[in-house]
């Protein structure tokens, strides 16, 4: 299984993009998917996810702001990302997770300028 992480870039603060993340095979086999973001000197976090019961997960700082969205038939998840600050800047990845299987995408860079 490939994931091909997408839609990133440089933004002001205030800005929005939406990031892609397409599977080679077909997202529903997965029990979870989800986008997660290292900034410099940080660990990885959860950003958004899809969880093994159907719901979704934000990270804190994320609610109101981010949403997670799929498309089956594209075998595609999205992070739809509004009123982005300069703390979003980071390189966000999309994660799979099929039985014990982990699949990670190779991320996607997103800067936000004040």
């Amino acid at each position: 299984v490939q994931l091909q992480a997408s839609g990133g870039g440089s933004v002001q603060t205030g800005g929005s993009l939406r990031l892609s993340c397409a599977a080679s095979g077909s997202i529903t086999s997965f029990t979870i998917m989800s986008w997660h973001r290292q900034a410099p000197g940080k660990q990885r976090e959860l950003v958004a996810g899809f969880t093994s019961g159907g719901n979704t997960d934000y990270l804190d700082s994320a609610k109101g702001r981010f949403t997670i969205s799929r498309d089956n038939a594209k075998n595609t998840v999205y992070l739809q990302m509004n009123s982005l600050n300069p703390e979003d800047t980071a390189v966000y990845y999309c994660k799979a997770r099929y039985g014990s299987l982990i699949f990670w995408g190779q991320g996607t860079e997103v800067t936000v300028s004040s």
